[in-house]
């Protein structure tokens, strides 16, 4: 009896030790990455409930001053109402505009058989491997062309800056659409022909139902990338009320000496929430749409 209540303690500290190098760190590590990661937006938040127009030396959530809010929907001299719509129109249009074509291309590479399939495939790869940015001086040069004889595709236009998003995301949605529809039963299509169903009816009728997942996930995808692109925006727009809500919101830091740190910090929290509640409507599309594609039959 003495000799187990002796061992007992041990006993106990042995499995708190054998608990911890199991299950026990994953805890502290899952903290330490949550902590990490919300406070850079617990400090966004602070700010812009702050009525001092700096980021130092002061303490989180001190006041709860919404004039920062107030003051950037009703300022003029920095329309955010503006540049939120001009940025829903860019991202909405070129969100569904990419994941039709996406879609159209990806079709034909996976169920038709063309001269110069696979070879275009292999373009489509090897162009994603340039960094975009290496782009930007042709893509103002092309645009600066277009604006002396298509003005309506050219500098300042959101159909031209739409047309450079989709140039850069076609490719890249056309070779993940293409893995995903390669895992869709081609006796489907086969059942289809012979009830007389044609190729569009299949890819209509068929097809884009069955991977409505992951065409979710990839509008979702688009969206948030020309969401928050600044470079491209920057380069096309260049006044006040063209800008999007990330190229307007750089414009409250532009002077060095009057940066508006508070209404920036608004401007973040606001232009989140499309974002969020995007995310949150597609939520249950986006675990499907991003494994779908990685199992075939």
């Amino acid at each position: 009896m003495r000799t187990l209540q002796a061992r007992h303690p041990k006993a106990k500290r042995g499995g708190f030790i054998r608990w911890f190098m199991q299950v026990g760190w994953k805890h502290i590590v899952g903290l330490a990455v949550i902590v990490f990661a919300t406070f850079p937006l617990v400090y966004i938040l602070s700010t812009s409930l702050t009525k001092m127009g700096n980021i130092e030396n002061f303490t989180l959530f001190r006041s709860f001053y919404l004039g920062n809010y107030t003051d950037l929907l009703k300022s003029s001299d920095y329309p955010f109402v503006i540049w939120m719509k001009n940025t829903l129109i860019l991202a909405g249009a070129t969100a569904v505009i990419s994941v039709f074509i996406s879609a159209l291309a990806a079709f034909a590479f996976s169920r038709l058989r063309f001269t110069g399939r696979r070879p275009g495939l292999l373009a489509l790869i090897l162009i994603q491997m340039f960094p975009s940015i290496l782009g930007l001086t042709a893509v103002f040069g092309i645009l600066s062309k277009l604006t002396d004889y298509v003005p309506a595709i050219g500098l300042g236009t959101k159909a031209g800056l739409i047309l450079v998003y989709l140039g850069g995301s076609l490719g890249g949605g056309t070779y993940l659409l293409y893995g995903f529809f390669n895992s869709v039963p081609k006796e489907l299509d086969e059942a289809a022909k012979i009830d007389g169903a044609t190729h569009t009816q299949i890819f209509y009728k068929i097809i884009l139902r069955l991977v409505a997942p992951v065409l979710a996930v990839m509008a979702l995808l688009s969206f948030i990338g020309t969401f928050g692109d600044y470079v491209l925006a920057s380069i096309v727009f260049n006044t006040n009320t063209q800008y999007t809500v990330a190229v307007g919101l750089q414009s409250l830091l532009a002077d060095p000496w009057t940066k508006q740190w508070a209404m920036f910090a608004a401007g973040a929290v606001m232009s989140s929430l499309p974002i969020i509640i995007l995310f949150v409507s597609l939520q249950k599309y986006i675990t499907n749409g991003l494994t779908g594609g990685a199992v075939k039959g």
